[in-house]
């Protein structure tokens, strides 16, 4: 069950919505836009055949709205000073980061920008609504997850068991401590069929290759001696940018000779509260 909201904005100033707290003078009557989003389904018809084909699916943008009832003490504060405070953090246009916290200890974030916040301004239960955009629609844990490994020769598997409802990029880092021209990676999620990023680059001791496979932050980056460079062309065209899907996902990191450390680094993305 949620049990706080905190909506911070750009320049730091923060507001702490407790549910079951009204001491503050905010009491959440409502929060909407927690659940799943719509997905929007394209297909193709076919003349003379019934139905139509599936092409693609994608999940769309997350409306978040607040019902906040003012209940000010009229010694320190009135609903005028409760006002401007959701005005400096909710003023439409504004960009706005929230993080809620559930009484299973989970805590997500999430950012958007302010659509409207509408005050009830003649009235005897003096209230605001607030509607944010949030375009990226996940929501995201605040702690990220490392799994250390090493290069194999043989078929050594190892599985990481992610926990999201929604798919996650990770970035994988691999300390290089000896020459190495190429390495791959495989990657089998729940659904059995097994992706295989083939890496093909000259690389040397003391060398930091960096490869992320995170929506819209695909890269393939090289440290060495100080220099950081893209080199997005050690990737092989054929090979696919995975993701890890909820559930068993199994890997091997396979290169010839002694054992190369790497780390995997992950973040669980959550589909809906």
């Amino acid at each position: 069950m949620l049990t706080k909201v905190e909506a911070r904005n750009p320049a730091g100033t923060l507001v702490s919505l407790e549910l079951s707290d009204f001491t503050d003078g905010f009491a959440i009557k409502d929060i909407g836009g927690l659940g799943p989003v719509k997905a929007t389904l394209t297909s193709s018809k076919f003349a003379g055949a019934p139905g139509a084909q599936f092409l693609s699916a994608h999940r769309e943008e997350r409306n978040i709205t607040f019902q906040i009832g003012l209940e000010p003490d009229y010694v320190e504060t009135s609903v005028k000073d409760l006002r401007a405070i959701l005005y400096d953090v909710f003023m439409p246009e504004n960009q706005v980061d929230l993080r809620l916290f559930d009484d299973d200890g989970t805590t997500v974030d999430i950012s958007g920008w302010v659509e409207t916040c509408e005050p009830t301004l003649f009235t005897d239960e003096p209230s605001v609504d607030i509607s944010v955009m949030c375009f990226d629609p996940d929501f995201v844990e605040i702690d990220s997850i490392t799994v250390e490994g090493e290069t194999v020769e043989d078929s050594t598997t190892f599985t990481i068991t992610y926990e999201g409802s929604v798919p996650a990029g990770f970035e994988f880092v691999l300390s290089v401590d000896r020459v190495l021209s190429d390495f791959s990676i495989y990657h089998t999620p729940p659904d059995g069929v097994t992706r295989t990023m083939d890496f093909a680059i000259d690389l040397v001791a003391d060398d930091i290759l960096t490869f992320n496979t995170g929506t819209g932050e695909k890269t393939v980056t090289l440290l060495r001696s100080s220099t950081l460079s893209s080199v997005l062309y050690a990737l092989t065209p054929q090979s696919p940018w995975s993701q890890l899907a909820k559930g068993d996902n199994v890997f091997r990191v396979s290169a010839e000779g002694d054992p190369i450390p790497f780390t995997i680094e992950y973040t669980p993305r959550h589909g809906g509260l």
